[in-house]
């Protein structure tokens, strides 16, 4: 047998993440490189919903069955990850028998458990229901972390042997003799962002094989060896309340349209979404209508939404592909299915394939198939066992219990700790030091930050991918500067300052469409204790001072607006 095949995936979101995996498990050389943080892209701007399929069962049965399927899997494999809420698709009286009843018999033509129950039945379940509800289909609907989701996955991969680097840009791919043989890479080169040891600057790394898995943007990647992927984003914008209005997922029991689903994530409710095919995945930031319209809307299914405290919106854009020879004019209508380019085949370029268009819950399938094309050009004869290993955290779950003696914790805060580290706990929360909690809104100890900061160096929002903390109703008001204190032990002030900065304009670009009512309040407090106790009175985005009385007239009507220039620059808000 010849060496052992170096294979580049470019790419850090959950599939570039679960094709590093499951290359790494069958023995592979990988590197895996992403141009922000793990998540940077559509991943972390999804609105967590693991999904059953029956958001597909009639318009589009292949992709609801691979999602009950996947949903199965990903129960068993990454189980800190995954919160089984539930579902249940109401119908108001407005809504069609019609398609009810197409929804409920697609449900069992794709394998997918469904019941129907009564508006009262329903509304024992969720008493914040409208009481006009008819009647609903109770499905195995379930919430997810994305963001824990992935670093597992790469986590996985480093075990396996895997190169993960983030903040790294690929700049071209390097066509030799008509064949991709590797990429050319640009490094941040930020103190702190180097956390496994390479350099800031360019590097050339040469491959085997090349896996072009960047979702809305692999039609980029592509233009660099002259190669035509038409990806078709689809943007949909999301809006973040301060509490779980609800504990299982809502779904409108209507077509697929905008504004028609709720899910309950961790200590929030997400309310979405849109969806609007536009041109560049980065430069469409979300309007002030759009977030308007998420919350009247779904204010006829949970009729307390219409008064409740919003505290973040935020948009991702989905990577829809559509084959050449179908041609449509909606991206609604577009399947949620993915697939595999293989540039030899379909373009005369060896050296590389694509893979685009799947949705979150399917990505463990996706990286299977590509794993198992890719071995299939080297002649490797190896299973797929990612199916069947659990991720890092979910090897033994038993260990969530009361932490309040071991650790000296308060017992919701050793909760909190233990959903979120999974089998990890141990490893974590046993500290000889003290333990004091950084972030008050979602329970996280200085153990898990400092864990965190081992794993992704300065980069604070990347410790808020690992752990939540700031993405809470203060959003980072009350201890992003207890996070940035974390890091003083290793970094230097300027450094410091710097993360500190990044994490701030991080959390407020995302709140500029929800500053009415109390989470104005909240902005402006946040604003004037930063103000007063750190000299921060400019608004984080643009560098001038924030005019809080343009935002008096309410919902609807707030005089604040986020300019694409402010969120362009790194491809938009992130999520939660």
């Amino acid at each position: 047998m010849g060496p052992t095949p170096h294979i580049a995936v470019i790419g850090g979101g959950s599939t570039g993440a679960g094709i590093a995996r499951d290359l790494a498990m069958r023995g592979l050389d990988v590197t895996l490189v992403e141009q922000g943080n793990l998540t940077h892209g559509t991943t972390g701007r999804m609105h967590g919903l693991l999904h059953s399929g029956g958001r597909y069962a009639v318009s589009d049965q292949a992709s609801a069955t691979e999602c009950i399927e996947e949903n199965r899997v990903l129960r068993d494999i990454a189980s800190h990850c995954v919160e089984m809420t539930g579902g249940l698709f109401v119908k108001r009286p407005e809504d069609s028998e019609e398609y009810f009843q197409k929804k409920l018999s697609g449900c069992e033509e794709c394998g997918i458990p469904a019941e129907v129950i009564s508006g009262e039945e329903a509304r024992a379940m969720e008493p914040h229901l409208a009481k006009d509800i008819d009647k609903a289909i109770s499905v195995p609907d379930g919430a997810i972390d994305p963001f824990r989701l992935v670093v597992a996955n790469a986590a996985s991969a480093q075990e396996h042997g895997a190169r993960i680097e983030t903040h790294s840009k690929v700049t071209d791919l390097l066509v030799e003799s008509g064949e991709v043989v590797g990429i050319e890479v640009e490094h941040d080169s930020s103190p702190g962002k180097r956390v496994h040891g390479t350099e800031g600057g360019t590097e050339q790394i040469r491959a085997d094989y090349v896996v072009n898995a960047t979702g809305a943007w692999a039609g980029r990647i592509g233009d660099m060896a002259g190669l035509d992927i038409e990806v078709r984003p689809s943007k949909g914008v999301m809006t973040i309340m301060n509490i779980r209005q609800v504990d299982t997922v809502i779904n409108r029991c209507r077509p697929k349209g905008d504004a028609d689903i709720v899910v309950p994530h961790e200590t929030t409710a997400i309310l979405g979404t849109t969806d609007e095919e536009v041109e560049d995945p980065e430069d469409y930031p979300e309007e002030q209508w759009e977030v308007d319209m998420m919350i009247d809307t779904l204010s006829e299914l949970i009729p307390m939404l219409d008064e409740a405290r919003t505290i973040r919106s935020f948009w991702g854009v989905r990577p829809l592909y559509e084959p050449p020879d179908v041609g449509s004019d909606d991206p609604t209508d577009i399947t949620r299915d993915f697939f595999l380019l293989d540039h030899d085949e379909r373009d005369d370029l060896p050296g590389m394939t694509s893979i685009v268009g799947g949705k979150f819950t399917t990505y463990r399938m996706m990286g299977e198939q590509i794993a198992d094309h890719v071995c299939g050009k080297f002649g490797i004869d190896a299973d797929c066992r990612t199916a069947d290993e659990p991720l890092p955290g979910s090897e033994d779950f038993s260990v969530l219990r009361d932490y309040m003696d071991e650790f000296g914790l308060r017992s919701p805060i050793g909760r909190r700790s233990v959903e979120r580290l999974g089998s990890r706990a141990d490893e974590v929360l046993k500290t000889d030091g003290p333990n004091p909690t950084v972030c008050a809104c979602e329970g996280v100890t200085r153990a898990e930050i400092q864990d965190a900061i081992r794993g992704s160096g300065s980069d604070l929002n990347a410790v808020r991918i690992r752990t939540r903390a700031s993405m809470g109703n203060c959003q980072g008001g009350f201890c992003s500067h207890r996070m940035a204190s974390e890091l003083h032990s290793e970094y230097d002030e300027p450094v410091v300052r710097e993360a500190w900065d990044e994490l701030l304009q991080e959390r407020w670009k995302g709140q500029r469409h929800a500053l009415w009512g109390e989470q104005l309040s909240q902005a402006a407090l946040n604003y004037a204790l930063h103000a007063t106790t750190q000299n921060r009175d400019q608004d984080p985005a643009d560098g001038e001072p924030v005019d809080f009385s343009a935002f008096d007239s309410g919902r609807g009507q707030t005089g604040g607006s986020v300019d694409s220039a402010d969120v362009a620059a790194d491809g938009g808000t992130d999520g939660y």
